[in-house]
């Protein structure tokens, strides 16, 4: 894994260009000669990068998962109603919505190498902060902090794996969305455990996770002034035509607005299941650590299969079919907690967790949706921006319906409805195309 390096992808820009998304993905399963050049990166840079990423796909859910395992306790310290608590969990996709769509233009002006160092730093530095301002404004601010840190390296993240990795995009999404998933169910899993073990005091178990945001900045120091292969054979081959190429009319792909709309509902449905999934379980009956637990196992079982689902979507000419399957399993885990919260609890928990996995396939498809790397990055910025907008009702919405129906009854047959647009657009997000052929038109 740590000597991956790319050279066949030094041709010229026009061949690349050429390629169909199939082929692109057929690519990416070869292994290419490492030919010496002057320009390569040094090894122990892409090996830097390697523990970077994944360090820092550690720390892009903890903030929040973390929250959710406490959300009736941190209601209760700052006086949340049913309604302010809905609208804490929307918090995060608003933050990504909005800070998101920056995220190419730091990267463009500092490198996106600089932007993650110092998103990781504003993560560490946000969940230092939140447990201790005393009150919902403030405890809103230092998130909303963090949460900026957070949506500045969700959107660089697939730069970043198509900047080092150009031959390896589904290897290392798979990779770093594992890391990613195994950050979120540590963080489900371990905060009542560790609230308890200091004390029991809701404040102390938040606060425990800046640690590993702060220990994520250092692997990105050394990189601050390297370069990736792609950036290379970008000065080698053309030097001007990627990085110069005109912004990309995304507003005019139907390819891109579909992959947009697939993210936006699988995170609508991925921060519903974040924030309110332990109070579902713990409204049945279920016991507050348990409840955390089962959050987490719903979050675990993306660590497997966001390193499967990755490269078996690249090796594919249609995605489609994995859309549905993931939506299958979203629809049978609904309808189980509407029957039986508590008594099939481990089932649904694993259910909802293989059909959270729509994550690792909708970056996925955001690497292979389009050709060049400032195309993947225009990409990205629109789809997860226009996507979190998209998903900033659903959690508030639910947090409404919960306090005004006294149940979940219907907050369960929302996520539920809001599942089959979800397969529908997804499975046109998954066709063979990319989105240049259809922006320039």
């Amino acid at each position: 894994m740590m000597g991956l390096m790319a050279s066949e992808e030094t041709r010229t820009v026009e061949t690349r260009t050429a390629m169909t998304p199939t082929e692109r993905g057929a690519a990416a399963t070869s292994t290419p000669e490492t030919t010496p050049g002057a320009g390569r990166p040094r090894a122990w840079a892409t090996r830097l990068v390697v523990v970077g990423i994944m360090l820092s796909a550690l720390n892009l859910r903890p903030a929040i998962t973390s929250l959710g395992a406490l959300l009736e306790e941190v209601r209760d310290g700052l006086g949340m109603s049913g309604s302010v608590a809905g609208l804490l969990t929307s918090v995060p996709p608003l933050c990504f919505a909005v800070f998101g769509v920056m995220a190419p233009r730091l990267s463009r002006r500092f490198g996106p190498a600089a932007v993650v160092c110092a998103g990781m730093a504003a993560i560490a530095t946000g969940l230092v902060i939140r447990p201790f301002v005393g009150n919902t404004a403030g405890f809103l601010a230092a998130s909303a902090l963090a949460l900026m840190g957070i949506a500045v390296s969700n959107v660089l993240m697939p730069v970043i794996v198509k900047r080092w990795f150009p031959d390896r995009v589904g290897s290392m999404t798979g990779l770093y969305s594992m890391a990613l998933a195994a950050g979120t169910s540590l963080a489900a899993a371990l905060t009542v455990p560790l609230t308890d073990a200091m004390g029991g005091n809701w404040k102390s178990g938040l606060v425990v996770w800046a640690t590993i945001a702060a220990a994520a900045v250092l692997p990105w120091l050394p990189l601050l002034r390297e370069r990736g292969p792609a950036d290379v054979q970008v000065q080698e081959t053309a030097p001007e035509a990627p990085e110069q190429q005109a912004p990309l009319r995304l507003t005019r792909s139907r390819t891109a607005w579909s992959l947009a709309v697939f993210f936006g509902l699988q995170a609508t449905a991925a921060y519903i299941t974040m924030g309110w999934m332990p109070q579902i379980f713990r409204d049945a009956g279920v016991p507050a650590g348990t409840a955390g637990v089962l959050l987490a196992v719903t979050m675990v079982m993306g660590v497997p299969l966001a390193f499967v689902i990755p490269r078996v979507a690249s090796r594919l000419p249609h995605q489609g079919p994995i859309v549905l399957v993931l939506g299958v399993c979203g629809l049978v885990g609904y309808a189980g907690l509407y029957l039986a919260p508590s008594g099939g609890s481990w089932a649904w928990a694993v259910l909802l967790g293989v059909s959270n996995c729509s994550f690792p396939l909708a970056l996925t498809m955001v690497g292979m949706r389009a050709r060049s790397g400032p195309g993947v990055a225009q990409l990205s910025a629109f789809a997860q921006s226009t996507g979190y907008l998209i998903s900033i009702p659903g959690p508030l919405l639910v947090g409404v319906l919960y306090q005004q129906s006294g149940g979940w009854g219907v907050p369960i047959a929302l996520m539920a409805a809001l599942m089959v647009p979800q397969m529908v657009v997804g499975f046109m997000a998954g066709r063979d195309r990319t989105v240049e052929d259809e922006a320039t038109h």
